[in-house]
C-alpha cells in the first residue's frame, strides 16, 4: 500500500483517517514479522509540522456464516526487502529479483505499484525530445509523456501497465486542493496493477530461480526515462494439493518488448504542438497439469492504447494537455475469468499565465478514473467511476502569495456482490458547498470524511458491505 498526505495547513493541521482492506495479504500475518509504516516528512521554513501517526490492525474472526477470506498459499515480495524502511525500488535503472517458486505451483498473480517522482512526477507533461528545444527553458522536462510499467520474467515480457496519472495534493496548482482534505483520486491510495503470470507456470515450476524485472520505459528511441519512479510488487502464489511438480508448456508468447509508438508535431512563431501515440498488444497461453492430475489452459491478453496532445501558445504562456490511456486486460483459466481490467484514464489540463511577469496564472484540471476490475481470484469484480474538475488561480505578491479555486467531484462504486456507493463533493473558495451520498453503502455520519472526499470508500462503509470470501483483516491509519 502506497499513500500520501493531504495539503498541509496552519492551525490544527491536517487530520485524516484511512482504512485499507488487506485480507488478500493474510499469509503475511500468519507468522511473526516486521510491520513498517513509513511516512517521510519535509521540514523547512513554512513547513515545520510534525506527524503523529497511529496504526491499528483489526482482525475479524470467521464463522459458519462468515468463512475465512480467500487467500494465496504464498506471497513473494518483488521489492528491495529492506528491514527497517520502505522496500520500494527506485528506477531507472530497472529493478530485478530472482525468485524460486514451489514446484507444485498452479496459479500466480502479480500486483505492481508504481509512482512517478522528481522529474517524473508530472511525466504526462514531459515533451518529446525532438520538440524540447523549441520550448522556452524550464518549461518542462524531456523524454516525452508516454510511460509504460513493465514486468519481465527472464527477459520476456509478462505484462505491461499504462499508469494512472495520480496528482498528489499541491500538484500542478496548490489552490486546486482546498479546502483540506480534498485530493485527486489515488493520492491517498495509489492504484495497484495486476498481471496474471499463470501462463508462465510451466517455466516457473522447474525448481530454479527466475528473474523478475520491473522497469518503466518511454516512447523515445532509447526508451529511457528521467529520475525517478518508485516501484514494487508481489506475487500471490497458489499451490496444488499434491507436492508433485506441475508440468506443461507455454504454447503462445506473442508479447513485443515495447509498445508501438509514434511522435509528431510542429513548431514556429512561439507555438509548439506535440502528438504522441502508443499501442501495445500481448497474448500468452499455456497448457499444464498439476501433480494431482488437473489440467489447465491459461490465457492472458492485453490491448492497450495511449494518446497525448500538448499545445503551447505564446511562448508557452498558454499550455493545453489532452491525454487518454485506455485498455483491456483479460485472463482465463479453463475459460473462467481470473483477471479482468478494463480502464480509461482521460486527463485534461489547461494552464495560462495572465501577464508577461508570470506572477499570475490560472489552471483547470479535468480528469477521470474509470475502471472495471477483477484483480485476482481472491476478489470480486467491481466498477469505479470517478470524475474531478478543478479550477484555480494563483498570485505571487511581495506581501504573500494568494490563490483559490473550485473543485467538483463525483465518485461511483458498484460490485458484483450488490454493493453500491455514490458520492458528490464540491468545494468553492475554501468551503464545502455540496456533500451528498447514496447507494446501499450510504452511511449516515460520514459527512466531511476526508478519505471519501479524496475519492475512496469511507471505512465505516465496510461494516455493512457484502463481500465474497468471508472475514479478513483491515489496517487503519
Amino acid at each position: 500500500w502506497r499513500t500520501s498526505t493531504p495539503e498541509p495547513t496552519r492551525g490544527d493541521g491536517i487530520i485524516w483517517t484511512y482504512i485499507k482492506d488487506v485480507s488478500q495479504y493474510t499469509p503475511l500475518f500468519a507468522k511473526p514479522g516486521t510491520f513498517i509504516f513509513q511516512l517521510d516528512n519535509l521540514v523547512q521554513p513554512g513547513l515545520d509540522g510534525v506527524y503523529s501517526t497511529v496504526v491499528h490492525a483489526t482482525f475479524y474472526a470467521s464463522s459458519y456464516k462468515n468463512p475465512p477470506a480467500k487467500k494465496a498459499d504464498l506471497i513473494i515480495p518483488l521489492s528491495t526487502l529492506a528491514n527497517n524502511t520502505g522496500s520500494q525500488a527506485s528506477v531507472p535503472p530497472s529493478f530485478s529479483r530472482n525468485v524460486t517458486l514451489p514446484r507444485n505451483t498452479v496459479k500466480v498473480s502479480a500486483e505492481l505499484l508504481a509512482s512517478g517522482n522528481g522529474e517524473e512526477e508530472f511525466w504526462y507533461l514531459n515533451a518529446a525530445n525532438k520538440f524540447l528545444p523549441s520550448l522556452p527553458d524550464d518549461t518542462t522536462y524531456g523524454q516525452g509523456p508516454f510511460r509504460e510499467v513493465r514486468l519481465l520474467i527472464d527477459g520476456k515480457l509478462a505484462g505491461a501497465v499504462l499508469p494512472y496519472p495520480v496528482i498528489f495534493t499541491g500538484g500542478i496548482l496548490p489552490s486546486l486542493w482546498r479546502p483540506v482534505p480534498i485530493a485527486a483520486y489515488g493520492a491517498l491510495d495509489l492504484p495497484s496493477y495486476f498481471i496474471d503470470v499463470t501462463p508462465f507456470v510451466p517455466l516457473l515450476t522447474d525448481g530454479r530461480p527466475h528473474q523478475f524485472t520491473i522497469d518503466v520505459v518511454s516512447a523515445e528511441s532509447d526508451h529511457k526515462i528521467l529520475q525517478n519512479w518508485y516501484v514494487s510488487g508481489l506475487l500471490q502464489v497458489f499451490t496444488d494439493s499434491s507436492p508433485k511438480p506441475t508440468t506443461g508448456k507455454i504454447t503462445v508468447h506473442d508479447a513485443p518488448l515495447f509498445a508501438q509508438t509514434s511522435e509528431s508535431g510542429a513548431s514556429g512563431n512561439g507555438c509548439v504542438d506535440i502528438f504522441v501515440k502508443a499501442t501495445h498488444k500481448l497474448r500468452v497461453e499455456a497448457y499444464f497439469t498439476s501433480g494431482s492430475g488437473k489440467s489447465t489452459h491459461a490465457v492472458w491478453t492485453q490491448d492497450l492504447a495511449y494518446s497525448n496532445q500538448q499545445s503551447y501558445r505564446d511562448h508557452a504562456n498558454n499550455q493545453v494537455l489532452r491525454q487518454k490511456a485506455s485498455g483491456r486486460a483479460y485472463s482465463t483459466h479453463n475459460g473462467v475469468p481470473s483477471v479482468v481490467d478494463v480502464f480509461s484514464y482521460p486527463l485534461n489540463v489547461d494552464f495560462a499565465y495572465l501577464g508577461p511577469d508570470q506572477r499570475n496564472w490560472t489552471t483547470r484540471v479535468d480528469h477521470s478514473y474509470d475502471r472495471v476490475l477483477l484483480p485476482s481470484p481472491l476478489s470480486i469484480e467491481s466498477t469505479i467511476q470517478e470524475h474531478q474538475v478543478a479550477d484555480g488561480f494563483f498570485q505571487i505578491k511581495a506581501g504573500g502569495n494568494f490563490g483559490n479555486g473550485t473543485n467538483n467531484n463525483t465518485f461511483a462504486y458498484a460490485d458484483l456482490a450488490g454493493n453500491t456507493y455514490i458520492r458528490k463533493v464540491n468545494a468553492a473558495l475554501n468551503v464545502i458547498t455540496l456533500n451528498v451520498e447514496s447507494g446501499t453503502l450510504e452511511h449516515v455520519g460520514t459527512t466531511g470524511y476526508s478519505s471519501s472526499i479524496a475519492g475512496v470508500l469511507p471505512p465505516s462503509l465496510y461494516a455493512g458491505a457484502r463481500f465474497s470470501g468471508g472475514r479478513g483483516l483491515h489496517i487503519r491509519v
